[in-house]
């Protein structure tokens, strides 16, 4: 059964007490946040939540069952519909309109997980207005974004980040919508992340993933364990 979850309901229950130790890393989408969470798991012996392949692979039936419940069909909808016709706001709203029931899945996963390390949860769709009542310290999270300059970099030199995994009439469109909408939703996790004080890290590319993951270390300093001596 779903529906919608508010932020306020969101550690009525957490037995293990999962979600009041865990570190978040959100923001935009090819930011690093990934990359800079494994190098912290190396590290300092973590164990790392991924929002992005959780969401994509083990919440498919949750899916199917939201979109049931608004009454839309059951299979996926068509790509040229999705990246072709619809419009970067559009694309935008629907995302962001779709978080909250998506975050609310993430939240039962974390509160199964137990680990004998400290927790980071990262992903997109972490947003710093979901996690805020559920964590005790704005230092519990950190919001990563590319800045549009680096965005362009990657597509440029990363062929992985140039695709985008469905066959559609007119790629270039399609490619050309879902940079704008990726763009729209990381200004929106900024914003709301400096409204509630919660630290934003802009990745320009000057700075490597390690580099990176030094930055978000010290930022959770409080939280994270001896760093291993022998890396």
């Amino acid at each position: 059964m779903t529906g919608h979850h508010s932020p306020a309901d969101s550690d009525v229950w957490d037995p293990f007490g999962t979600l009041r130790r865990a570190l978040w890393i959100g923001g935009g989408q090819w930011a690093g946040k990934s990359t800079v969470a494994r190098l912290l798991a190396v590290q300092f012996r973590i164990t790392v939540y991924h929002y992005d392949y959780h969401d994509a692979r083990g919440h498919h039936d949750r899916r199917i069952a939201r979109r049931v419940g608004l009454g839309e069909p059951a299979t996926e909808p068509d790509p040229d519909q999705v990246w072709v016709h619809t419009t970067p706001e559009e694309m935008a709203a629907a995302t962001l309109g779709g978080f909250p029931d998506r975050f609310a899945w993430a939240l039962d996963d974390l509160r199964a997980l137990v680990s004998g390390h400290p927790i980071i949860a990262e992903g997109w769709g972490l947003r710093p207005e979901l996690v805020a009542p559920v964590i005790d310290s704005p230092r519990r999270m950190v919001v990563m974004v590319p800045t549009p300059e680096f965005r362009r970099h990657q597509l440029h030199e990363l062929p992985r980040a140039a695709s985008l995994g469905h066959r559609v009439s007119d790629p270039a469109r399609a490619q050309a919508n879902r940079l704008a909408r990726d763009r729209l939703v990381a200004e929106d996790a900024v914003r709301t992340a400096r409204r509630l004080g919660i630290r934003v890290i802009e990745v320009d590319g000057s700075l490597d993933a390690a580099a990176i993951a030094r930055l978000v270390a010290d930022h959770f300093s409080p939280y994270l364990p001896e760093q291993d001596p022998k890396l």
